[in-house]
């Protein structure tokens, strides 16, 4: 295997938009192999690349990582990301699990039938205002980062599980000044700045054809 670190994925956010955003953060360049046919699937199935048969995929230091929590975490761990000690770690760990689950309804809205959408929408608006953003808000009262003294995974997920939020709803932080203050000192990170600027990895919101390439791709899951 090379020395590379290299994608493999949809040429789309999903589970595989936290990874680029943390490789980034971290200064990591990397390689991306998008999935646009069924047969490089089912060729990854039959290498024994997949160990659950699921994507994101990542080849980096010689292994083939699955998993999105087991790939987040070695890159964590392996670029400086992952708290000074145990106890920082959990905290993170803890972070990034509640930005996950609301990272998770943003990347199924797309796959919601246009009639239920609006539904889906008003839901994800109550969640994020009522059960995350508090937390957060909370979190940064006193620091400019959620955990410790220093950027952590958590932060770098924050930052992009917030601009997600307000591409679809534009005035839900209106209420959370430090999350807004937060999200303008992440931005001015130099790889953070760099990842934002077109023509980087980082991906668009997911769109039709991107919807249509992941039912084709993994159809079985979609019968």
């Amino acid at each position: 295997m090379s020395e590379k670190v290299v994608l493999h994925y949809f040429n789309g956010r999903g589970k595989m938009e936290s990874v680029r955003w943390l490789l980034a953060a971290a200064g990591v360049q990397f390689e991306e192999v998008f999935l646009t046919q069924k047969e490089q699937y089912e060729k990854l199935l039959n290498d024994g690349a997949l160990m659950f048969q699921q994507v994101p995929l990542v080849e980096i230091d010689g292994m083939q990582l699955v998993q999105s929590k087991a790939i987040l975490n070695y890159i964590a761990g392996k670029y400086n990301l992952y708290g000074k000690d145990l106890k920082e770690r959990a905290m993170i760990d803890m972070y990034s699990e509640g930005i996950s689950d609301l990272m998770d309804l943003l990347i199924m809205y797309p796959f919601t039938p246009a009639e239920n959408k609006p539904k889906q929408l008003s839901n994800i608006e109550q969640k994020a205002k009522d059960r995350f953003l508090p937390v957060f808000e909370k979190g940064l009262a006193n620091s400019q980062f959620l955990v410790g003294k220093q950027l952590s995974r958590a932060d770098v997920h924050l930052l992009e599980v917030t601009l997600m939020l307000q591409e679809k709803l534009p005035t839900i932080l209106s209420s959370f000044p430090k999350i807004q203050a937060f999200q303008e000192k992440m931005k001015a990170l130099p790889t953070v700045s760099k990842f934002l600027q077109p023509g980087s990895a980082r991906k668009p919101p997911p769109d039709e054809a991107y919807v249509k390439t992941v039912k084709e791709v993994l159809s079985h899951l979609f019968k």
